[in-house]
């Protein structure tokens, strides 16, 4: 009994480190201070959701670089999802060696540090824009490569798993059907593998949304910046914080973005719970 006090009792405790963060962000969300401080009087209000979404230039930054994040975030997840699921398609068919080989390479990204990645990639960069374009490189299309290689190993650790999982005598079969190896790819192997596809799609936004170093390194001129280094909510809160004025308002942006992806959370895990309801009558013969 004692054991299970004490085990919910650090249960708990963790969740409320992980949380009190966020419960402090709701509540100086609502407080028109403009400094995060315990001392002095709370004001309570919604000005900072009211100057959010006004036409004031520190909103329109916070804006810019919240649309710049979401397209880097959604393109680089797209193309990440494609390489690396018909990556782990393609590993999935080697041969032993060969497979031992590349799953070997694929780890290494995720073992090594980010900086080094993105200096990795910043010296590529560098060397082909001098020695072979003859110009400079940097750009939304480096840092879309950068998030690329960032992502591509998540991807296929979320669908090599339900390789596994797959029954190898679908493919098979559906070649021995009549089925050319494209449709086999398209009708049998890809819906096998959804899950994880999905999986590793999520995560590949995820990645992009919360890195800053390969940003930093391999961002340029571009998207909705223009002329202008692109800047993320990553750069633009560094940036930020080196002149040590964080807008206020970034507090209910951050909060309207936890609360919309704990919306999503919820949203798949109910759909989830839905399906397995409906597959378990089924098999009911409800």
């Amino acid at each position: 009994m004692v054991k299970k006090v004490l085990a919910n009792c650090y249960i708990y405790l963790i969740l409320l480190l992980m949380y009190l963060p966020i419960l402090m962000l709701i509540a100086f969300s609502v407080s028109t201070n403009d400094v995060v401080s315990f001392s002095g009087d709370f004001n309570f209000g919604f000005d900072l959701y009211k100057n959010l979404f006004s036409n004031t230039k520190v909103a329109h930054d916070i804006w810019v670089a919240v649309a710049n994040t979401l397209i880097l975030a959604v393109t680089s997840a797209l193309v990440s999802v494609i390489l690396g699921t018909l990556g782990a398609i393609g590993t999935f068919y080697l041969k032993r060696r060969s497979k031992k080989v590349v799953e070997v390479m694929t780890q290494i990204p995720i073992a090594n540090a980010e900086i080094v990645i993105a200096l990795s990639l910043t010296v590529m960069f560098v060397f082909l824009g001098t020695y072979i374009f003859h110009t400079h490189l940097f750009s939304y299309w480096t840092l879309l490569i950068g998030h690329v290689v960032l992502s591509i190993p998540f991807v296929y650790l979320s669908v090599k798993p339900k390789l596994q999982q797959m029954d190898p005598n679908l493919y098979e079969a559906a070649l021995d059907l009549g089925a050319t190896p494209s449709q086999g790819l398209r009708k049998v192997i890809i819906p096998q593998i959804m899950p994880g596809v999905f999986s590793g799609f999520l995560l590949s936004i995820t990645l992009s949304l919360d890195d800053y170093i390969v940003t930093e390194f391999t961002r340029g001129a571009g998207l909705l910046s223009g002329d202008a280094a692109i800047e993320t909510l990553s750069t633009y809160i560094q940036t930020s914080l080196k002149k040590h004025t964080v807008p206020a308002e970034l507090r209910p942006l951050t909060l309207i973005i936890f609360l919309t992806i704990l919306s999503i959370v919820l949203g798949i895990s109910l759909y989830r719970n839905y399906q397995a309801k409906q597959i378990e009558k089924r098999r009911r013969g409800v």
